[in-house]
């Protein structure tokens, strides 16, 4: 097939961390020259803004190169792309995991017809996201906040640890809620079931049975979500943001948590009533909260936030990781396999559920 490419891609982010690197151009090259079925390939080196949902407008280069292309990956889907590839564009694929920003008219339309493939890049920073919550688990668990304390004032006092009611324990003696048991939540069960914690998991439909493959304990619904928070000793939030759960940690519900229990947000800000949060943490009703997003980002210089002394924060870098690439790449390319063979794909976006 000649003429104007039928692959269009535009992921070379602004920041270098998530910038498409060369082996894996090279590696798409190679692919799309070997499938019979599939046309030329275009690889913007305009900068793209994967922040987000991904959503930026589109560099001319993108736009034009569309004109004739059945296939666009990007991070973010906005609209120009849809009404500039038009019908002929037949599936379209976000480097980001939300996709809240891709779902607008002219998407849900073009879904709603059956012409058009969604896909997103689900579960593909869930290793690296996973691992700063259980680093953030162990950070409260183990008492490294009062470490972290001691040193900044180059003061040594064992005295948090040393104290009867010290909050100081096992992550293994503990119960960990998961709110949002997708592929990320299942990331962190792993890591979590591997130090000897028990784990509880809200899913967003009803389980098949009462605990999975990883011994992690299945809830669904309003009472499971109640059931979640009355037991856990740390909720971890991974939920994706939609209609149903923003704003799903209410005052009233983060009340419900167990005094002295932790808190981990690598989800969305807008899940959790953050002045809510604040003054739970300020009372001591939270033991502490490790956060990786917030509901205005960047986090404004004057957020109570940064001056409590029980909070982790960081700048919703969870998924970082130089490794991402690779599963990147993985999905790619299999689905670029499916599209040639008329299989379905992998990560297909549901627009009834948001993701």
């Amino acid at each position: 097939m000649g003429g104007a490419p039928d692959v269009v891609v535009n992921l070379q982010d602004r920041r270098p961390i998530w910038a498409f690197p060369g082996w894996a151009a090279d590696e798409l090259r190679a692919a799309v020259a070997a499938n019979p079925e599939l046309g030329g390939l275009h690889i913007s080196d305009s900068p793209a803004d994967g922040s987000g949902d991904g959503v930026g407008g589109p560099p001319p280069d993108v736009l034009e190169a569309l004109a004739g292309a059945r296939i666009y990956m990007g991070y973010g889907i906005p609209p120009a792309i849809l009404t500039t590839g038009g019908d002929t564009l037949r599936w379209v694929h976000t480097g980001t995991a939300g996709v809240g920003g891709s779902l607008h008219p002219a998407m849900l339309e073009r879904l709603r017809r059956g012409t058009l493939d969604f896909t997103n890049s689900a579960g593909i920073h869930a290793p690296p996201i996973a691992e700063t919550v259980l680093a953030m688990l162990l950070y409260f668990f183990r008492g490294l906040d009062f470490a972290v304390r001691g040193g900044d004032a180059a003061r040594w006092d064992p005295a948090p640890y040393l104290v009867a009611d010290t909050p100081v324990t096992e992550l293994a003696s503990a119960t960990v809620g998961i709110l949002g048991y997708g592929g990320i939540g299942r990331e962190v069960a792993r890591r979590v079931r591997a130090v000897g914690a028990e784990v509880r998991g809200l899913r967003r439909s009803a389980p098949d049975e009462s605990h999975d493959e990883l011994g992690v304990r299945l809830l669904h619904g309003t009472d499971g979500l109640e059931t979640l928070l009355k037991e856990s000793d740390a909720l971890v939030v991974c939920a994706p943001e939609t209609d149903e759960t923003r704003g799903i940690l209410t005052r009233a519900r983060l009340a419900r948590m167990p005094r002295g229990s932790v808190l981990i947000n690598v989800a969305r800000g807008s899940l959790i009533d953050e002045p809510a949060l604040i003054e739970a943490l300020r009372s001591g009703h939270l033991r502490g909260a490790g956060l990786d997003v917030f509901a205005t980002e960047p986090l404004p210089d004057d957020s109570p936030l940064w001056s409590l002394n029980n909070t982790l924060l960081t700048p919703h870098v969870s998924g970082v990781s130089r490794a991402f690439w690779r599963r990147e790449m993985d999905l790619i390319l299999d689905n670029l396999e499916r599209f040639s063979s008329e299989r379905p794909l992998r990560n297909r976006v549901d627009p009834r559920v948001g993701y």
